[in-house]
């Protein structure tokens, strides 16, 4: 489990980092995909980089995970 201020995932989200999915009251709920970005949030951190640098690199990460799904989709006909 990552431990994180609550006000640190408040930024992040309102930034469009992270995007859980929410109860009917409001309460975030974090998937093991949401964990898995918010440690690499983290390590994006530790490396220096601010969070319009961080907001860059997931996006970027974002697409090459979608492109290589694709090839793989094209491969596999």
């Amino acid at each position: 489990m990552v431990s994180m201020e609550i006000q640190n995932l408040r930024v992040y989200e309102r930034r469009g980092l992270l995007e859980p999915d929410r109860t009917a009251g409001g309460t975030r709920l974090y998937s093991a995909d949401d964990i898995d970005r918010l440690h690499r949030i983290r390590e994006l951190l530790a490396e220096g980089l601010n969070l319009a640098g961080i907001a860059h690199v997931l996006e970027l990460e974002d697409r090459v995970g979608a492109l290589e799904a694709q090839v793989a989709r094209l491969r596999a006909r």
